[in-house]
Order: C-alpha cells, then sequence, then structure tokens
C-alpha cells in the first residue's frame, strides 16, 4: 500500500523563534566576552545552517574550536528557554497542520540540535500532528540524508520536502524530493518546484500534487 508524507524545515516555515533564541545565546553569551551579544539579524542569516556552521559564521573572532564550543553552549541552553517562552507561529499553523495531517503523515527535518523540535512541540502543543521528527544534532547527517533516512524508516513511497531557503531546497533535491518553497520565511528559493505564500495554501497545493 501507498504511503505518502510532508516533511517540513522548522525554522522559516512552522514558526520564527529568531528573537527567541538571540534572547536565550545572548544569556549565554554574557560568559563569552570575547564574543559578545548577537543580533536577529545575524540569527536570521544564519538559520537553516549545521550548528557548528553557524558557530563559525557568527564568532569569527575566534578559533573554529572555540566558535563550536560556544553554540554547543548556547544551545544547551535554548531549549528549555524556547520550551518556555514558544517562538512566533505563521499564521495558519495549526489548521494547515490539522487539515494535512488528516489525510497525510507529517514529519519535522531539521538541521537544529537534539531537543529543539521537542520544545517546538511542548511550547505550542503541536506534537499530536507529526508522526516523527530527525535531526542533524542527532544523526550527525547533513539534511538531505536525514530526508531521504526518514523516508526510508518510515516506509514513505512519496515525500514532499516544505522549507525556505535555498539550501532546503538543495537538501530537497539531492535526497531526490519535491521542493515546496514557503516563501514566508527567511530565504530565496528560485529552484524550488512549488511555492506557497502562505501555509493555507498548503493543503490545496498537496492534493493538487498527488492527485
Amino acid at each position: 500500500m501507498q504511503k505518502d508524507g510532508i516533511l517540513f524545515d522548522l525554522d522559516g516555515t512552522l514558526w520564527d523563534a529568531a528573537a527567541q533564541v538571540v534572547e536565550s545565546w545572548n544569556l549565554t553569551l554574557r560568559h563569552f566576552p570575547e564574543v559578545g551579544p548577537i543580533t536577529e539579524a545575524q540569527m536570521k542569516g544564519v538559520m537553516g545552517k549545521t550548528l557548528p556552521k553557524i558557530g563559525e559564521a557568527l564568532f569569527t573572532g575566534v578559533s573554529v574550536a572555540r566558535a563550536h564550543e560556544i553554540v554547543a553552549r548556547c544551545c544547551d541552553e535554548e531549549n528549555a528557554y524556547l520550551e518556555r517562552t514558544g517562538g512566533t507561529l505563521y499564521p495558519g499553523l495549526e489548521e494547515t497542520l490539522a487539515a494535512l495531517s488528516a489525510r497525510w503523515p507529517l514529519y519535522v527535518v531539521s538541521n537544529c540540535q537534539e531537543g529543539y523540535i521537542e520544545a517546538f512541540y511542548a511550547a505550542h502543543g503541536l506534537g499530536h500532528y507529526f508522526a516523527g521528527s530527525e535531526n542533524a544534532g542527532h544523526t550527525g547527517l547533513p539534511k538531505w540524508d536525514n530526508i531521504s533516512l526518514v523516508a526510508r524508516r518510515e516506509g514513505l513511497s512519496r515525500v514532499l520536502y516544505v522549507g525556505d531557503t535555498e539550501m532546503d531546497c538543495d537538501a530537497a533535491h539531492r535526497a531526490g524530493v519535491p521542493f515546496i518553497h514557503a516563501r514566508y520565511g527567511f530565504g530565496r528559493a528560485p529552484e524550488a518546484d512549488y511555492t506557497i505564500d502562505t501555509l493555507a495554501e498548503l493543503p490545496a497545493l498537496v492534493a493538487r500534487i498527488w492527485q
């Protein structure tokens, strides 16, 4: 029996937690005066990268090893902070997830650390809409490998990946998966197979793709 699944990026696709992440990180960065605070614009410019790459991009004044250490310390505090504060959900998110999950299993595949997706679920009570998730912090794999991993593990015959950046588009295509660009998010994706301007457009689009 054919089983189709929809996989989602998290940051810039389901929520915008950049402000809250920056608040959390800047609390931790008080212990690292050699790098100082960061801004929301800086964070939005690197979201979607793997955590080591985020550290290297943000903390250029220290060694690569020190940048990795600092980003790890920031992430240690971040999950608990986000579970308390939540982020900004994109309009129509829960209604869209309810409509989609009634027909197809949903998954989150992100380059985040372990516990970040669970913080999103806990803060907003949305975990019951998703059949599973995977992240780079758990597997150590790039996003395209995690997309393929979820598809194999879940026995998915057809897969769509929804994200907001060119990196997401590249990951989906490397995994052999059509990509839906959430244009309301953080980035551009000129090679996207499909586009949406709002989450509310997604159920009808998926139904057309898989008709």
